[in-house]
Order: C-alpha cells, then sequence, then structure tokens
C-alpha cells in the first residue's frame, strides 16, 4: 500500500484553504484523473465562473465523503465546522422550519466545499438578502424512459427557445450533467416562489402544446410516456437544480456545462464535457454565462399565459410529496389510486 499523501494548504484568492487525503479516489472509475485533489482543483479553477452562478444565493452541497459510489449527505445547513469565511443566510423551508444555509460569497468557500467532498452545489433561485422572491426562472427539461438528450435537445432548440424570443426574454442553456437540459430566465425579483411556479407551469403547457406529442406537465410518472418532462416544479421554494460548473454523480465525471445555443446541434453529446476534459472547454470559451443578470425580464407574458390557461378551466398542479397541502393544488394521489366520486 503506498503511503498516504499528506495535508497540503491551497491558498485561494488570499485564503488559505486546508487540503487533506488528496488521492482519496471521489471518481474511482477514472484512476489518478478522479482523486480528490482533481476535484478540487477543478473547482479552483472554475471557482470564478462557478461564484457568479451561486453568489449570494442559499446553496445546498450534494457531498459524497466516500466518494461517488459511496453513501450521499445532502447538506442544507451550514455545519458547525465550517470556517470563518464561509457566509450564510437564513432561509424558511415549506415545512415552516428555517435553518442558516451556505451563502457562497468568495471562492474560498467552493473549494473548502470540495474539499468536504462536494461533488454539486444546489443553489436556490433567489439570493440575498431576499430570499423570498426568485431572480430566475428555472426550466428543467427531463427526458423520460425511452428517450434521452436528443429529445430535449430538439424540444430545447425547437419548440423553447422560439417560445421565449416570442415572450421577449433570453433563455441560457446548459446541460444538466445527464440526458437533459437545463434553461434558465432571469427574471425580475418581483413575484414570489408560488407566482413564480405558476408562469413555469404555463410554460410547461404551452411548450407542451406546441412539441405534437414529445413534452409532458404530468406530474405522476405513469401519465409521463416516452416524452419530456417539464419539470415546472423546479420553481417552487427550496427546490434546487445543478448549478452551472458543477460536476455530476455519474461514472464520467460529467459537468453540468454551460452551452451557446448554437451548440446544440445533432452531433452533442454531454457526455464529452468532463472533470478530466471541461479545463481545456473553460479555456478556450471562459464563461458563457457572464453578464447572464445584467438584463432580467418580467414574469408578466408567463402570467398572461396562466391567465389564459386559467380562463380555459386549467388549475393548479400538484406539489411534490414534502409540501404541505398548497391552496388551489388538486388531489395530491396517483390517479391509479385515486377513488372515484
Amino acid at each position: 500500500m503506498s503511503p498516504k499523501a499528506p495535508a497540503e494548504e491551497l491558498d485561494v484568492d488570499g485564503t488559505p484553504v486546508r487540503l487533506t487525503s488528496p488521492d482519496k479516489p471521489y471518481y474511482p472509475d477514472l484512476g489518478e484523473a478522479g482523486t480528490k485533489r482533481h476535484v478540487v482543483e477543478f473547482y479552483r479553477l472554475v471557482a470564478p465562473a462557478l461564484l457568479t452562478a451561486v453568489r449570494d444565493r442559499p446553496t445546498y452541497l450534494q457531498r459524497f465523503p466516500d466518494g461517488v459510489q459511496g453513501e450521499e449527505v445532502y447538506q442544507k445547513r451550514v455545519p458547525k465546522f465550517a470556517p470563518e469565511h464561509v457566509d450564510t443566510v437564513h432561509v424558511t423551508f415549506p415545512s415552516g422550519r428555517s435553518a442558516d444555509a451556505i451563502r457562497p460569497t468568495n471562492a474560498a468557500t467552493l473549494v473548502w466545499a470540495a474539499q468536504q467532498a462536494t461533488i454539486t452545489f444546489h443553489p436556490w433561485h433567489c439570493t440575498s438578502p431576499d430570499v423570498d422572491h426568485p431572480d430566475e426562472l428555472r426550466i428543467d427539461l427531463d427526458p423520460q424512459p425511452g428517450t434521452g438528450f436528443a429529445q430535449a435537445r430538439t424540444v430545447a432548440r425547437d419548440v423553447l427557445r422560439p417560445l421565449l424570443t416570442e415572450l421577449g426574454c433570453e433563455g441560457f442553456v446548459k446541460t444538466s450533467g445527464g440526458r437533459g437540459l437545463h434553461v434558465f430566465v432571469t427574471i425580475e425579483p418581483r413575484w414570489t416562489f408560488t407566482e413564480v411556479r405558476r408562469a413555469a407551469i404555463a410554460l410547461a403547457r404551452e411548450v407542451e402544446r406546441r412539441a405534437d406529442g414529445l413534452v409532458t406537465s404530468a406530474w405522476w410518472k405513469e401519465e409521463r410516456g416516452e416524452t419530456v418532462f417539464v419539470d415546472y416544479n423546479q420553481n417552487a421554494r427550496d427546490r434546487t437544480i445543478a448549478s452551472a460548473y458543477s460536476l455530476r454523480r455519474t461514472s464520467r465525471a460529467t459537468v453540468s456545462a454551460p452551452l451557446r445555443w448554437e451548440e446544440l446541434a445533432d452531433d452533442l453529446d454531454p457526455d464529452d464535457f468532463t472533470l478530466t476534459t471541461f479545463p481545456a472547454r473553460y479555456a478556450e470559451v471562459g464563461d458563457l454565462w457572464a453578464g447572464r443578470g445584467e438584463r432580467a425580464h418580467s414574469l408578466e407574458p408567463f402570467l398572461a399565459l396562466a391567465d389564459a390557461d386559467a380562463a380555459a378551466g386549467l388549475g393548479d398542479l400538484p406539489y411534490p410529496p414534502n409540501y404541505p397541502k398548497m391552496p388551489g393544488e388538486p388531489k395530491r394521489v396517483q390517479p391509479s389510486r385515486a377513488r372515484n366520486p
């Protein structure tokens, strides 16, 4: 057995961050290229861009202390052992309980989180100090069994982007790190989580109408079929999406990679963006989402779609199971188990 590598101290923009067990395997399938050191150095490299994506946002840490093949720790609360440079923000969960979450404000916090076995960063879609009014509308295109990235790409490129253009909005697209795609729209922080979720439902329904059977907004899996699900509930309070520039729990160590819309060609493979390949791309293209927050859009065009749906008799859709029963929400029961009146 080779001797254990000694701990090191990294200088991250003038802040010391201790790196322990640098040779510990985080991605075993990558061999020597998948160690803790490589993950930490990856986040040290992309920290400026990643910080743009998560700065001042309540952020959860998806940690794997024994590597991605081990058990997951989903850290919502700031740990007691966090160093002084880790800032926090107070958030309230749907249950009514509250806690202090990590609020990244510096690169050292991101590198420290990687040292603590963080693989993926999960930011809220709002920023401190106003954590009750989202500044992002998030569109999660989630391919269901029988479909894959090709279908998500078609929906994003041929249906969603033209619709956003009609609504006067600019969307920013990235791979999920898996088979899906995420599109973010920067919005003015004037609406509540409930209103932003309502807008997301309306957008999902309009995409569904235009996608010729390729898309569904159905919450229950048994109703989705072989489609791309637009997960509107990702806009509810306390729901998060992997940040841009985050690594994912995959054997290849894929990255949730920002894209140019023009890159959504038929030969695009999301598995090409990995821990080992992405640094070269980052050096070439930089932060494709830089300046994303410079233009904030009104939510009113989306809410107008919601009003039109309501006039046609389309109401709310189910919330996730950990939420309390919400006003106006339909019966939260799997259709095959629902009792007929």
